[in-house]
């Protein structure tokens, strides 16, 4: 689901800049803008937007402001976050990483303003024939490069006392990887995420021994849109914070509405209701708007965000360009800025979780 393509980033760069320079709107067009896309794509922490778009849950929050938002679908997660980066959609549905080292590092000032969950279990390391992390030190490793399963990758031999000099990293796409690693002897562990993390472990003779568990809260699940959308059209983000907390408000029910939300989630997900929840036993859901706010507000996502930058620049991912991690500027709450602040790029904004918190959407 949540993969990374290197050779995108140069690619985007320019792409943005020069789209941007096409059809940016004059600042009175901007400000009257109405219409707004915003795309996702599946993953158990996303599925809310589905269930939003289906039952007319987003339709009426968007009415409610006198805006149309369309809520796309799009198949590949990395080619919707390329064509939001790119100027097609005004918002996407990413995680913390990635809104770093697509749209941010490719020049597109982008704002998380729903932080939705975190990944609990849901990525993990698995390796044949080794029951601890320090068995990790030899072994060819399939993963996505460059996603956050490289990122839990280096977490995880940093607490083994490891570095990527000690292992091999083999490049596998996340559609191949379960059956490579079945099916390749020498491809002995493989880092990735549900589904295929659940897949992986009924190979025969396997071991989970590093899941996003034990780094809890670095593997972020939001909903990034357009700063300057965003500034110029408030309702936007009142519309999506409405919609997205009334649709998790609504499946986790201990009712038929309930039961019937869960059912359409895990069907457009692709599983089965026993499958879906098993991966949201995997995922820490910020169903209180008040509870993503303090986690936002908390001091714990500077530091992973610097973990996160510094991953990122040491991998090549900030740009060509980037002399340092701190290239790209990231803003958290309190007005504390993470890098150039002078070149601020991401930005998690509560103020939309906040007005849902407080009842005054």
């Amino acid at each position: 689901m949540r993969a990374f393509l290197k050779t995108a980033l140069g690619l985007l760069v320019v792409a943005a800049l020069l789209l941007g320079a096409l059809v940016s709107p004059a600042p009175a067009e901007a400000a009257t803008k109405k219409s707004f896309r915003i795309a996702w794509s599946i993953y158990v922490g996303w599925m809310p937007w589905a269930y939003a778009a289906e039952t007319g849950i987003m339709k009426k929050w968007a009415d409610k402001y006198g805006i149309a938002i369309e809520l796309v679908q799009v198949k590949d997660y990395i080619d919707s976050i390329n064509q939001y980066a790119s100027g097609a959609f005004d918002g996407c549905a990413m995680t913390n990483m990635d809104a770093l080292t697509i749209p941010a590092a490719g020049g597109v000032d982008s704002s998380a303003v729903i932080i939705g969950d975190f990944s609990n279990g849901n990525d993990g390391i698995v390796l044949k024939n080794g029951p601890s992390l320090a068995d990790l030190r030899g072994r060819r490793i399939g993963l996505v490069e460059f996603s956050v399963s490289h990122y839990l990758l280096a977490r995880a031999l940093e607490a083994a006392g490891l570095t990527e000099s000690d292992v091999t990293i083999v490049n596998t796409s996340d559609a191949a990887i379960v059956d490579t690693f079945a099916a390749t002897p020498d491809m002995n562990a493989v880092a990735t995420w549900n589904p295929q993390l659940a897949a992986v472990l009924k190979v025969p003779k396997v071991n989970l021994v590093f899941d996003s568990s034990m780094i809890r809260g670095e593997i972020i699940d939001l909903m990034v849109v357009n700063t300057r959308t965003l500034q110029d059209n408030p309702e936007l983000g009142k519309a999506l914070a409405g919609a997205w907390y009334e649709a998790m408000a609504t499946m986790l029910r201990k009712d038929e509405a309930g039961a019937a939300a869960l059912e359409f989630m895990a069907k457009a997900s692709g599983t089965d209701i026993a499958g879906y929840k098993a991966q949201l036993d995997a995922t820490r859901l910020f169903s209180d708007p008040q509870s993503a706010v303090a986690f936002a507000q908390s001091a714990d996502l500077p530091t992973t965000m610097n973990r996160v930058r510094k991953f990122s620049f040491a991998h090549g991912l900030l740009g060509n360009g980037a002399a340092s991690a701190d290239a790209v500027g990231i803003q958290v709450p309190g007005s504390q800025v993470l890098g150039d602040s002078n070149n601020v790029k991401l930005r998690f904004d509560t103020e939309y979780m906040a007005l849902a918190a407080g009842g005054t959407l």
